[in-house]
């Protein structure tokens, strides 16, 4: 689902050629390219495209990186992430003040493939965000190896996180991960799954504001029952639900978000954080940070004893965001989804950052 030609020459940001790492949409652009050039490393791989012949090397040299390692699934053999390092030429045009927020490392991981050697595969992967058991994979053991190893090499402030679709999933989990140690890697996250009731695509704003609040409330409600009779088990197994110390010792992360108004697949983030900033406004912000810290259908399917759903923390639950919005019209799902959109130059952006209190 990367979308585009995975030719740089034909789709790549080419205009980008200074970078200033001050600049949101440079870091964005940059950040996306090299999620593309994994992309393209796994297509290169399936059309056999070798040494001259190859498409992906573009996507990270444009901006001077160069590729250190590329990361196989266990299973399939397939690449589905990369290293990627720094080294910017001595004469190279940057701003003076711009360096200080360049990477040293990017670790970045594709999305769904749609090609014959690599799509069941990544299909399980899809289906284990669903049942919220990516974090049991091979394929994100193998990620949050390298992830843990380039860190504690080089330290987290070094390194950058990014992947699109089900790539930002794994980059999104290693994110979280890692913040739980302490350690907040800068992320940005293309396209993240938040799977969930679609209230977002509701045009009316008055009911949609309902539902959310009708479902914070069942929200909070179910997970006091649930963690009452011990059915409901947090991340440190104890029996006793998710405690709010283990939402907030990951709160002061604060991971890039990029989502479109049009792809379902992400665009529930969206209500997500407006809603629980919304419930904190008239005063109700308790039960939003309650209910927010847990999944509506996860505790009832648990609570049914709804077999095959794991009881981890849900992956795309988090206290904090800087969100970004691509507001453009898309003609299709698929339009809203790839990820060439977030290079474009004149995308029509709503942002803002939302901190867990």
């Amino acid at each position: 689902m990367a979308g585009g030609s995975d030719n740089f020459s034909l789709s790549g940001p080419k205009h980008l050629n200074s970078i200033d790492w001050n600049n949101a949409h440079h870091r964005r652009s940059v950040a996306a390219s090299l999620v593309e050039g994994v992309y393209v490393l796994e297509a290169d791989r399936q059309a056999n495209r070798r040494d001259s012949q190859s498409l992906a090397p573009p996507w990270w040299e444009f901006f001077h990186f160069k590729l250190i390692r590329q990361l196989v699934d266990d299973a399939d053999h397939c690449i589905f992430g990369a290293i990627f390092e720094y080294k910017p030429p001595k004469y190279a045009n940057y701003r003076k003040d711009s360096t200080g927020r360049s990477p040293r490392y990017v670790i970045a991981f594709r999305g769904t493939l749609i090609k014959l050697d690599s799509f069941a595969r990544d299909l399980q992967l899809d289906i284990q965000i669903i049942r919220n058991g990516l974090h049991q994979t091979t394929r994100f053991g193998i990620a949050m190896k390298a992830v843990r190893d380039k860190v504690a090499e080089v330290g987290d402030s070094n390194v950058w996180l990014t992947g699109h679709s089900l790539g930002a999933a794994m980059a999104m989990l290693a994110g979280k991960t890692m913040a739980r140690t302490g350690k907040f890697l800068e992320a940005f996250l293309f396209n993240p799954p938040f799977f969930s009731a679609p209230i977002e695509r509701i045009k009316d704003k008055k009911v949609k504001h309902g539902l959310r609040f009708a479902g914070s409330v069942i929200t909070a409600g179910l997970a006091i029952a649930s963690a009452t009779k011990g059915k409901y088990n947090n991340a440190s197994n104890n029996g006793n639900g998710y405690e709010e110390n283990l939402f907030s010792v990951i709160s002061g992360w604060i991971p890039c978000l990029f989502v479109n108004q049009a792809d379902h697949i992400c665009s529930e983030y969206i209500g997500y954080f407006e809603h629980r900033k919304k419930m904190e406004e008239i005063g109700a912000g308790a039960i939003a940070r309650f209910a927010s810290q847990h999944s509506l259908g996860g505790l009832v399917m648990n609570m049914m004893g709804v077999q095959g759903v794991e009881t981890a923390e849900p992956l795309h639950l988090l206290p904090s965001a800087n969100l970004t919005v691509n507001l453009n019209p898309s003609k299709d799902f698929m339009g809203a989804h790839v990820l060439c959109q977030w290079w474009r130059p004149d995308l029509n952006l709503n942002c803002g950052v939302y901190k867990y209190k």
